[in-house]
């Protein structure tokens, strides 16, 4: 009996000992399965939520490819969905932009022509009804007149110039200048202008950039016209100072005039389009200034103080 019962204690021990390596290699089993497939659901689901985080509007969307009808199948169906009703949206979207801004465009267009052909109507008709009249002082209304319609033809020239300047500034030639040498042009340029007095800092050493020369030339002219067309009603002459800083990979340069500023209600409309101060003009010209700086792979801002001036500051990057 003592002999049977060590027995039979010892197939219990080796039984339970299997039972439990059996349980622990379950275990295992089932643990590994159990990791492989929750690993491949989150890896899914990391990847539907990465394609989720670059979804945007600027630019094409790939849609996600699952072969199996399943619940991960119906999941990626809807963002397949959704992304093809969002590049519905942004192709509607950017249609609805181009056609708003050809609308604006046109209105403005529409608005800037038809200024001058007011007065160059009234004017013809004037003369039409003057000579139909019989009146003695024809010749000097004619002379009149034309003087008149040359003065808005000079209008509508300037018109079309400005907006095809805001039309042509992704359209650069780009090649390598030396801007002081542009600067001491312009100050050739508008020193026979009456009331009009700009300074240069000495020009110590070339500052070479890789730009569009032409439309550094418009940049700059904008500036120095919005100064001088800022201070015509000033009783002093115009004073405009034009210096130039390099530093290490880049130059800047200042504009710096004393036409009375810029009040604080409008600075942050400055540079928007079709923005003016002016009883006249498209509005352009500080729009196109900053469009040039931008193309070039600079920055442009400026600081005003009412009732003293502005200063005008572009700093451009060196040429390598």
């Amino acid at each position: 009996y003592l002999n049977s019962q060590a027995e039979l204690n010892q197939e219990i021990s080796s039984f339970l000992a299997t039972l439990i390596n059996l349980n622990a290699f379950i275990f295992l089993i089932a643990g590994a399965i159990a990791f492989l497939v929750t690993n491949r659901i989150t890896s899914l689901f990391s990847l539907i939520g990465a394609k989720m985080q670059e979804v945007s509007l600027g630019k094409v969307n790939e849609e996600i490819i699952w072969a199996r009808d399943d619940e991960i199948g119906i999941l990626v169906g809807e963002y397949n969905k959704m992304v093809n009703k969002l590049e519905e949206s942004a192709k509607a979207l950017a249609q609805s932009e181009r056609e708003g801004a050809w609308r604006e465009m046109a209105r403005q267009i529409a608005h800037e022509i038809k200024n001058p052909l007011t007065p160059m109507k009234l004017s013809i008709q004037y003369l039409q009804k003057a000579i139909n009249a019989g009146s003695v002082n024809v010749k000097e209304l004619s002379q009149q007149v034309a003087s008149t319609l040359v003065e808005q033809i000079d209008q509508l020239s300037k018109i079309a110039g400005d907006f095809s300047q805001f039309a042509n500034i992704g359209n650069t030639n780009n090649e390598r200048f030396d801007i002081n040498e542009v600067i001491k042009s312009l100050v050739n340029l508008y020193k026979a202008y009456p009331n009009v007095q700009i300074d240069v800092n000495d020009f110590k050493e070339p500052s070479i950039i890789n730009s569009d020369k032409l439309q550094f030339n418009r940049l700059l002219t904008n500036l120095i016209k919005n100064a001088v067309e800022a201070g015509e009603n000033e009783p002093n002459a115009v004073s405009i100072l034009i210096t130039t800083q390099k530093e290490l990979d880049s130059v800047l340069i200042i504009v710096k005039d004393h036409s009375g500023g810029i009040p604080e209600t409008l600075r942050e409309e400055l540079f928007k389009p079709n923005f003016t101060t002016k009883t006249s003009g498209t509005g352009l010209g500080l729009a196109i200034c900053k469009g040039i700086v931008e193309k070039a792979n600079g920055t442009i801002w400026f600081e005003s103080k009412l009732g003293e001036g502005t200063c005008f500051f572009i700093k451009l990057p060196l040429a390598s």
